[in-house]
C-alpha cells in the first residue's frame, strides 16, 4: 500500500504497519496508543479507509496500552468504515486493550475478537 504522505507519521510509543492482500488491508500496531501516538494510528487508518479496500483488520495484539484517544480513533474509523460499506475487524490479546474496549462498549460495537498473543493474530 502506498502512504498518502511523503513522510509517514511517527511516534516513539507506537509502530504501525499496513499490509494488503487482495481486498483486505491489515493495520498492525505495536506499542502504546495514547494521546501522543493515537494520531499516528489515525493517519494509517485514514489511508486504508481512503485506499479502496473492502475490508480491514486492526491488529492490536502487540499493543500494551490503549487510552481514550486510541478508543476515539477506533470509533471514528468504525463510523467511516460503515459509511463506506467497509468491514472493520479488531483483534486484541491483552487485558490492557480488551478491558478499555469492553468498558466503553466498543468491544461489541467493533465486533472485536480476542486472539492468543502466542499463536499470533488470526
Amino acid at each position: 500500500m502506498t502512504a498518502t504522505s511523503v513522510d509517514p507519521p511517527t511516534s516513539d510509543l507506537v509502530t504501525v504497519t499496513v499490509s494488503t492482500v487482495d481486498a483486505v488491508a491489515r493495520v498492525t500496531a505495536v506499542g502504546e496508543i495514547d494521546s501522543t501516538s493515537a494520531p499516528v494510528l489515525r493517519e494509517y487508518l485514514e489511508s486504508v479507509l481512503d485506499g479502496g479496500a473492502q475490508e480491514f483488520v486492526v491488529d492490536l495484539v502487540q499493543v500494551t496500552f490503549l487510552d481514550s484517544a486510541g478508543l476515539c480513533v477506533l470509533a471514528a474509523a468504525h463510523r467511516r468504515a460503515g459509511e463506506r460499506g467497509m468491514r472493520m475487524r479488531v483483534l486484541a490479546a491483552s487485558r490492557a486493550v480488551i478491558r478499555p474496549l469492553q468498558i466503553t462498549g466498543l468491544w461489541s460495537l467493533l465486533g472485536a475478537s480476542e486472539v492468543s498473543a502466542e499463536s499470533g493474530a488470526a
